[in-house]
């Protein structure tokens, strides 16, 4: 994977947090898993990206992590995971993709990479399955609302320009 077609992710989740949880984050080391990987937290979301890029992004929280996010995000406060957190966990996944989709660019104003409706799951040992040759790239975050990651995977089409 390239890091031109990896930092626009990256880059809007500092943004996310910036901006609309108002909330510090460091990056952690980055690690690569082949084919399918554990989800990694007790929720994560994803959604699936389609057009030049075909892959998947997703955010994997702690359930406290989820809570403290979704709670700064829509100014409430949680007690456990209900569906205001689980509608929150896919809001942040959704932004963090749009906002990424949003740099990408082609020059003649069509999409180059296509959002699919986000997914969230729950529990740390649920499997996300993906073909066998897929890398998922794995970027930790520490936050001052929780730990939580990023990981992304994808291919790109050689015909419109990629590896």
């Amino acid at each position: 994977m390239k890091t031109e077609w990896i930092n626009p992710f990256v880059e809007s989740v500092y943004s996310l947090c910036s901006t609309m949880l108002s909330c510090g984050v460091e990056r952690g080391q980055l690690g690569l898993a082949k084919g399918q990987t554990a989800a990694g937290g007790d929720i994560t979301a994803l959604i699936g990206l389609s057009g030049m890029a075909r892959g998947m992004v997703a955010l994997s929280f702690p359930a406290g992590t989820a809570r403290a996010m979704v709670g700064r995000l829509l100014s409430i406060g949680e007690e456990e995971i209900d569906e205001s957190v689980s509608d929150g966990v896919a809001e942040l996944v959704n932004i963090v993709a749009g906002s990424a989709k949003a740099k990408f660019s082609n020059g003649n104003g069509s999409d180059i990479i296509s959002l699919g409706l986000p997914t969230v799951i729950h529990g740390g040992s649920q499997i996300i399955g993906c073909p066998s040759h897929s890398t998922w790239l794995d970027v930790p975050f520490s936050s001052d609302l929780g730990p939580f990651s990023l990981r992304i995977t994808f291919e790109l089409e050689p015909t419109k320009g990629g590896n």
